[in-house]
């Protein structure tokens, strides 16, 4: 068995030349799941896979993360084999935030009728969720203000952090072995975003060692952050995992 994230994009938001952050995780090249969706990020999945996500999750409300969910709502509503089925998993803490940003337009439809979440099969979630027999962790992070943003885990093969700050008392959880953490970065910090001296000041060598920087500011940006000895993704890209740890029987 496979596994993999397809990056469909790795730029910051002013960065659309790279696409907006957003990954597929894949199994035996069949995708399982998309974490985000931005403004360009459906076109993308669509491009890739020709159909729509069955499963995705949310990091962070920010509209390079979530744009895209009116666009898949409406591909959704007027497909009555797919209504309703999507899941969209997003912390519990997320849902007001994701109600006001992209729900609460009066009359999701000219027609009316319809309200928004009908076309969707929402699952707000804390510590974590099942999908397909696999546990995933939620861990929050630090993007604006505290309990707005989240990142994803997959035990023994993956982290994703998101949006974020350096948070390495919460990736210490994932360090050693083989997995891959896709970490926010680029060449300067900011109060809501990591830069490289960041990474260079509060992570240990053996946790940069399992960094993948995504969320860059440009082309030459990543080029900047490879040339530091930092494995970069690019928009496209696959990049191998190892199989996810068997389910702890306490998850959930």
């Amino acid at each position: 068995m496979n596994w993999s994230l397809h990056f469909l994009g790795v730029g910051a938001a002013h960065a659309t030349a790279l696409g907006s952050s957003s990954a597929v995780l894949e199994r035996d090249g069949q995708p399982v799941l998309l974490i985000d969706c931005g403004p360009d990020t459906l076109d993308r999945y669509l491009a890739a896979y020709g159909a729509l996500p069955s499963a995705l999750f949310i990091t962070h409300t920010h509209m390079d993360h979530v744009a895209g969910l009116e666009q898949l709502f409406f591909k959704l509503w007027f497909d009555p084999a797919r209504r309703g089925s999507t899941r969209l998993f997003a912390h519990a803490a997320l849902i007001p935030w994701l109600q006001a940003r992209v729900a609460d337009y009066p009359g999701a439809l000219a027609e009316g009728g319809v309200n928004f979440w009908e076309a969707f099969r929402l699952v707000p979630c804390t510590r974590g969720f099942w999908l397909d027999g696999f546990w995933f962790d939620i861990f929050a992070t630090r993007h604006h203000a505290p309990g707005t943003s989240y990142g994803l885990a997959l035990e023994g093969s993956f982290a994703f952090t998101g949006d974020t700050r350096p948070i390495p008392e919460v990736l210490a959880r994932y360090g050693g072995g083989n997995m891959v953490i896709a970490h926010d970065c680029s060449v300067a910090g900011n109060p809501s975003h990591t830069g490289i001296d960041d990474i260079e000041r509060e992570y240990p060598d053996s946790l940069r060692a399992q960094l993948l920087l995504y969320h860059y500011g440009s082309a030459d940006d990543g080029a900047a952050l490879a040339a530091r000895g930092y494995r970069v993704v690019s928009m496209g890209e696959r990049v191998a995992l190892t199989v996810p740890s068997i389910p702890r029987a306490d998850a959930g």
